[in-house]
């Protein structure tokens, strides 16, 4: 019991990871069409999230690793279930890979134009799917005793999960023009500032209406009420929120990025801590849920994995602390020439 409810909440906590730095990556390809108003913001765009956007993406591959590896019946009915989802995701993250290699390969205006949408549609593209797939988690997913969907893609497209998809999308816009001011001067900068003004209004009310109508379409409360000292994972999210806007008023750039980072992971696990000890509960019927308890590996395996984290995690966030720090500068002219 104790092993499953550490994995648990650890496959929660590479989630939380990956959206929180992946999600600026997110953010600035989504802005990409709409800030860079000229090839060499557009540079600048590419290059502020340049040296990190792969590594970032090992928090997704680890997610998925530890979904096969400690919750291996969760991660077949999750994949033959959101499918079609899934495998949109991963075709939008190859494109996005792929423009960002392959955009100054060659100089011809029609040749950037193409890989610069698709820098575009591949941030857009995971950055919804990722909150609609996450929110039909939530509510939970049609599945029978066989573990068996009922439904299309079309049936994740309901109305709280496109909520949930503009919740994340709204976060990673935030989050990417944060990380733009950071990273930029000038014009670019004074944009990017600008952006994130307008869009923080905005992410409040989406915000505050998925929590009500998390009420209504979903069970994740049912946690929070019988430990109420829970709330304070809600009361965390909502802090850092309004902490982001002050930060940003105070031209603490930095700050705000880090309190934007902390609105997200704590909304990951606003979720997350409302599911316990479902992992991918059914929409059908109470029993057909997969919880960590009944969709788990064996307790050995549980227990050489623990052991692989507990060594491993330290490393990847050592490299990556170093890797920020390394590039939080702003972006000149001299390093575009490289």
């Amino acid at each position: 019991m104790e092993l499953q409810s550490i994995w648990f909440f650890l496959w929660g906590l590479l989630w939380a990871l990956f959206f929180m730095t992946d999600g600026f990556d997110f953010g600035i390809g989504i802005l990409y069409p709409f800030l860079g108003k000229s090839d060499y913001d557009k540079r600048v765009m590419i290059n502020s999230i340049g040296p990190l956007w792969d590594g970032n993406e090992v928090w997704l591959i680890t997610a998925g690793g530890v979904t096969f590896a400690a919750f291996p019946t969760v991660y077949a009915v999750m994949f033959s279930s959101l499918y079609s989802a899934l495998m949109l995701i991963l075709f939008a993250l190859i494109l996005r890979g792929v423009s960002f290699e392959f955009r100054g390969k060659v100089n011809n205006p029609n040749w950037i134009k193409v890989w610069d949408a698709c820098i575009f549609i591949g941030s857009f593209v995971p950055a919804l799917l990722f909150g609609v797939a996450f929110a039909n988690i939530f509510q939970g997913i049609p599945i029978d005793g066989n573990g068996f969907y009922h439904g299309t893609l079309f049936t994740l497209l309901n109305p709280y999960g496109l909520l949930g998809g503009i919740l994340f999308l709204f976060l990673f816009l935030v989050h990417g023009a944060l990380w733009l001011a950071i990273r930029s001067e000038g014009d670019l900068h004074e944009r990017a500032v600008s952006t994130v003004k307008k869009l923080w209004p905005i992410l409040l009310i989406v915000a505050v209406i998925f929590l009500v109508a998390s009420v209504f379409s979903t069970k994740l409360y049912d946690n929070y009420l019988e430990y109420p000292v829970l709330f304070l994972v809600i009361l965390i999210a909502v802090a850092a929120l309004l902490g982001t806007r002050m930060f940003i008023s105070k031209k603490a750039y930095f700050k705000a990025w880090f309190s934007s980072s902390a609105t997200i992971v704590s909304c990951i696990f606003f979720g997350i801590i409302g599911l316990f000890p479902n992992l991918f509960p059914s929409s059908i019927a109470d029993e057909y849920s997969l919880t960590a308890f009944n969709a788990s590996s064996s307790p050995l395996t549980l227990k050489i994995m623990l052991i692989v984290v507990v060594l491993s995690i330290p490393v990847v966030l050592a490299y990556q602390i170093w890797a920020y720090n390394l590039f939080k500068g702003k972006i000149t002219e001299e390093d575009l020439e490289y």
